[in-house]
């Protein structure tokens, strides 16, 4: 088939041409907005899974459709390359004078402008400069140096002008699990007071399982501040939806047991799917893909996905984290206990808490419960498998 006419989008945040499964999410955010032009404020959205998901592509699905509804979105990150939290929180600064300038535009109101002010003062106050809005320093607002008051009041003046035109404030944050404590704090206390007080202030928000607990030890009202999703493999319906249509559109279609094949190596996660319906069509020389196109397409998407999906973070790991990843993956993607881990290793389980610590840094592994630790992607214990063999 013709490689130019391919539908299938491999990679990370891409949107997918058919976004199936999702449609609870899409609805319940649109719902979100929908109530703030009612002057109904809602909770904030926290979704929460393994990587590979469609977490990043449900975020920024959620930016379309609040940009669409003329809401001021502010987008974030917590991971960071370089530069720590305070890297960070200049990038959230940056961003808020940029989604700022796009607001001052002619007719803006008094308020507007004068909330304006203060997220030149926030931003200010970060150190950072050099974006012009067109407004003045407000003078007393966001200014004070601590994080959690200053973005307490940002979050109220800007929502008090926002709200005049039925609209609000939004943060998209993806990796929100590796935010610094201090910066996840002052997140869920603006939050927590925007639900108080009605304010129309949402935090979108992404990040490993185990983002919900990560929240609810920063503040214990967290789990009752937000409408908690968790995203993970598709239904069959829906992985075969995400496969099928899109070759569909094209006058494409799968053999049943070419279709079974990719269905199950997919494992229903939406990142597979991309690569293996990616793989089919390059492979496929006709419209109907068989089971020899679609064998052909599972070793090719595989081999794919030991080049880039699971080394990126495999290459990441000292030489005493791979034994300690070799170790998990005799578990499957299920989870190990670390008490059992030690035991195999005939080490201490102290002696192995660096190591780790260091992985679960590096987001490579993550505790979905007390002693307990998992991989962050899903199909990572095969991969190790296939390593050692």
């Amino acid at each position: 088939m013709e490689s130019a006419l391919n539908p299938y989008s491999p990679g990370s945040g891409r949107r997918p041409f058919e976004l199936a499964g999702r449609e609870g999410e899409i609805d319940a955010f649109d719902l979100l907005l929908a109530k703030t032009r009612q002057r109904r404020p809602d909770r904030g959205i926290v979704l929460h899974g393994l990587r590979g998901v469609g977490k990043t592509v449900l975020l920024n699905e959620f930016r379309r459709q609040a940009e669409h509804a003329e809401f001021m979105v502010v987008s974030l990150e917590g991971r960071d390359a370089e530069g720590g939290p305070e890297a960070v929180r200049a990038k959230l600064a940056r961003n808020l004078l940029q989604a700022g300038r796009k607001l001052n535009r002619r007719g803006a109101g008094a308020r507007l402008i004068a909330a304006l002010g203060s997220v030149a003062s926030f931003s200010a106050k970060l150190g950072v400069s050099g974006i012009d809005i067109g407004v003045n320093l407000n003078q007393g607002r966001a200014d004070s140096g601590s994080i959690e008051v200053d973005l307490e009041e940002l979050v109220e003046d800007l929502c008090g002008a926002l709200a005049e035109n039925r609209t609000g404030l939004v943060f998209i944050i993806d990796e929100m699990q590796d935010l610094d404590d201090g910066l996840i704090t002052a997140l869920l206390s603006a939050q927590h007071l925007a639900n108080q007080r009605e304010w129309p202030f949402y935090i979108a928000g992404a990040g490993l399982p185990n983002l919900p607990s990560v929240l609810s030890e920063a503040r214990s009202y967290a789990e009752r501040i937000f409408n908690y999703r968790s995203i993970g493999a598709l239904t069959r319906e829906a992985a075969e939806s995400a496969l099928v249509v899109p070759a569909s559109r094209y006058g494409a279609s799968f053999a049943p047991e070419a279709k079974e094949l990719l269905l199950t190596a997919s494992g229903g996660y939406p990142y597979f799917l991309q690569e293996y319906g990616y793989a089919a069509w390059e492979t496929a020389p006709e419209k109907l893909v068989t089971l020899g196109d679609a064998e052909i397409a599972v070793e090719i998407g595989r081999a794919q996905l030991d080049q880039g999906f699971f080394p990126s973070r495999w290459k990441r790991a000292s030489k005493a984290e791979k034994t300690f990843l070799r170790l998990m993956a005799d578990d499957g993607d299920a989870g190990s206990s670390t008490a059992e881990l030690a035991l195999r290793a005939q080490k201490k389980q102290s002696s192995m808490t660096m190591t780790r610590a260091s992985l679960i840094e590096k987001g490579i592994i993550y505790s979905p419960a007390l002693g307990t630790v998992a991989f962050t992607v899903p199909g990572m214990a095969d991969y190790v498998k296939r390593l050692r063999d």
